[in-house]
């Protein structure tokens, strides 16, 4: 039997120490009552953690990823899920001993939680906190050593205080105070305790497994034309506008927060062959809208999407809005911006209002042309902080 022992005496008093800057963001409508991240980690570092244990929560994170989501893994996806990654709805494996048995086991110990009820409400609350376990360079994992488990200070902090989980020969654990940086994270698996930002959202890959056809199609498609006055019924080339890679050359965010997502939109009028002013009034803009979590792992690295932008882009499309975004959250703003099409030669503005949070980075917007999209299709063009490739089906 393994014994469970620390170095670190200030650890057994520790619990109380947390300041109110270190809470949940969530903790003001359902969080952690009295917890924080600090306190969290702390509390995962007095786990007895094993193989099972660490399986478990790799399976998680690296479900998340595989589901367009960032390497993580949810407090609630722990005790409701156990293995589930954000996206994913159950576990593909029963766990012998999963995570949520060992926090239980923690809760129902711990001094604070011996009044009735106490450990079962903790529990509930770190459920719904919207804290998880962030495993950064997850792939990376030997599949033996335990992790270094700390959490997010806040701010643009490259390193924070963590505890190293370490086994003797004999049996024996030790928990060591160490200093945790993303070098150190790239070497050997780190637990960050986080607060998530990405699983209210539909990932780019959720939204292609609902609609298959996202990405797919000929060349060329070709259709008869819905024009008004051409009782031929003559054809109208309709192309697919897509995304075809996208390459961040910057993170955004200090690595304890993990991956940057990105909101991309355009707005733009699907299909648009009217041929009189009349007709525009049967057109209405459209704004295409969706989120792509490039992990810090891929900087630099050109990561294929194929993701639609405007399903049939005509001729008569002059000018698209583009506005690509990184998530910061606050209050929701609208852009006010516009699509051009073209009727008889004539140009005309089409108004529309493309939502984002004022937070957010703004790392390009403006309006994309006609001629340039397919003057560059195909080859990589730099927007801001990212560079992009457009492309037609």
């Amino acid at each position: 039997m393994k014994t469970f022992t620390k170095i670190i005496p200030a650890l057994a008093g520790i619990i109380a120490f947390v300041s109110c800057n270190d809470l949940c963001d969530c903790c003001d409508d359902a969080g952690i009552v009295g917890s924080s991240l600090s306190e969290v980690a702390l509390m995962m570092s007095s786990l007895p953690i094993e193989q099972g244990q660490m399986e478990e929560v790799y399976s998680a994170v690296s479900s998340s990823s595989d589901n367009g989501y960032d390497e993580e893994y949810t407090m609630e996806k722990v005790f409701l899920s156990p293995g589930a990654g954000v996206g994913g709805t159950k576990a593909g494996t029963d766990y012998s001993r999963p995570l949520r048995e060992l926090i239980s086991e923690y809760y129902r110990r711990h001094p604070s939680s011996k009044a009735p009820g106490d450990a079962e409400s903790r529990i509930a609350e770190l459920t719904r906190s919207g804290c998880q376990i962030f495993w950064p360079y997850h792939e990376n994992w030997d599949g033996e050593s335990l992790p270094v488990i700390t959490c997010d200070p806040g701010g643009e902090s490259a390193s924070n205080l963590g505890y190293q989980l370490v086994e003797d020969p004999d049996g024996t654990r030790r928990v060591e105070e160490v200093t945790v940086d993303e070098e150190m994270a790239k070497n050997r698996p780190v637990w960050v305790i986080n607060t998530n930002d990405d699983s209210q959202y539909t990932s780019l890959e959720m939204l292609r497994r609902q609609d298959p056809s996202w990405g797919q199609g000929d060349d060329i498609i070709v259709r008869p034309s819905t024009k008004a006055g051409t009782s031929s019924g003559e054809e109208e080339e309709l192309r697919t506008l897509i995304l075809k890679d996208f390459t961040i050359n910057r993170n955004y965010d200090s690595w304890f927060r993990g991956a940057s997502e990105f909101f991309v939109k355009v707005g733009g009028v699907d299909g648009f062959t009217a041929s009189t002013e009349e007709e525009m009034r049967n057109y209405q803009p459209s704004v295409t809208d969706f989120m792509i979590v490039v992990k810090r792992s891929d900087k630099g690295k050109p990561v294929p999407f194929n993701a639609i932008l405007v399903s049939d882009w005509t001729d008569q499309m002059e000018e698209m809005a583009f506005l690509i975004t990184e998530d910061d959250g606050g209050t929701q703003t609208r852009w006010k911006a516009s699509a051009v099409v073209k009727v008889n030669s004539k140009s005309y503005g089409i108004e529309m209002d493309i939502p984002f949070n004022e937070k957010d980075d703004i790392v390009w917007r403006g309006s994309l042309s006609s001629k340039f999209i397919k003057k560059y299709a195909g080859q990589i063009q730099h927007y801001g902080d990212v560079d992009l490739t457009f492309d037609f089906l």
